[in-house]
């Protein structure tokens, strides 16, 4: 009886688990990839190692015909198309830093790994937020209770500053310059940057700052935004903050932290900022990764354009 490879676990050889924990070294220590970022490149090319391994196929020996037949298992089993190319970029860069770091490749003639092409992403529009579902949202939490003073600082800051989840677990007291409305932030990479803020979300910090950090932490605490019990404030706690606050303000859509993210790089372009500008408060390397904002703008605009000149094509019809 054949067994079926697609649906059971598939395991790298030793050589190739050997040489991937080489390069995972290399991306932690050199090139300062998250622990998240770490484990999602793992996952994507041990995936491959253990296709290759199953077909008996020495790592190192693996061409772009394997490359492909991978991908193509892949969106057979209705993989995201952006999962599939992010998969073919990983296993591309780790094949061509084995390439730099003289690992000796042996592909059949003309099938290298390294010429792997991915198949082009269907690219979907960020959802957002309007901008008075942003302001329901912000106003959700309770501004009488300790809990929800710091929840609506939290809200206001994801949504006026549109730093990333992580970003904002990991700001300190030191990071955040009131006075300026700036906060010194980490990126992605470790990569540094001033992010700004507006005066909604300075009063919110100011607030949560006086009266509820105080009620919380009882020892030395550098964390900014911490729990009942005065430690830091993880990412999936912040993403239940933003849900639960989410229902509460009867917002239909799933609200999460990118989302606010999202909104907050639309509602800049919406009022005209400067897509280069955006680009430095969203922390983007390239104004590429940006430019799908401005596509999310124009949609808008035509939507309203188009709402506009249905009103007035009914107010012209019940005048005749």
């Amino acid at each position: 009886m054949s067994r079926d490879t697609s649906t059971r676990r598939r395991e790298p050889s030793e050589a190739a688990r050997d040489a991937l924990n080489r390069y995972l070294d290399h991306l932690r220590d050199v090139r300062r990839r998250s622990p998240n970022t770490l484990r999602n490149y793992r996952g994507d090319i041990e995936a491959f190692l253990g296709f290759v391994n199953s077909l008996d196929v020495p790592f190192d020996e693996a061409g772009r015909r394997l490359g492909r037949a991978h991908l193509a298992e892949l969106r057979a089993a209705d993989v995201a198309d952006s999962s599939v190319k992010r998969r073919a970029t990983t296993i591309g860069a780790f094949y061509r830093w084995l390439d730099r770091e003289g690992f000796e490749l042996k592909p059949e003639p003309g099938d290298s790994l390294l010429r792997l092409r991915y198949p082009k992403a269907i690219r979907r529009l960020p959802h957002f937020l309007s901008e008075q579902e942003a302001c329901q949202l912000v106003s959700a939490p309770a501004d009488d209770t300790p809990a929800g003073i710091r929840d609506r600082a939290i809200l206001e800051l994801l949504y006026g500053a549109g730093i990333r989840v992580s970003e904002l677990a990991n700001l300190d007291l030191r990071d955040l310059d009131l006075l300026n409305r700036q906060l010194h932030v980490t990126g992605k990479g470790d990569r540094s940057r001033v992010a700004l803020f507006g005066n909604p979300a300075a009063q919110a910090l100011r607030t949560y700052l006086n009266q509820t950090r105080p009620h919380f932490v009882q020892d030395i605490q550098p964390a900014l935004f911490v729990n009942r019990s005065g430690g830091r404030l993880t990412t999936r706690s912040i993403q239940r903050i933003a849900h639960r606050h989410g229902m509460q303000a009867g917002i239909t859509q799933p609200v999460h932290p990118h989302l606010l993210r999202h909104s907050f790089a639309t509602h800049m372009l919406d009022g005209e900022a400067d897509l280069r500008v955006v680009q430095h408060l969203l922390g983007h390397t390239s104004a590429d990764t940006t430019q799908i904002y401005t596509a999310v703008a124009h949609r808008r605009r035509d939507e309203l354009i188009s709402s506009a000149l249905q009103l007035a094509r009914l107010a012209e019809a019940a005048q005749e």
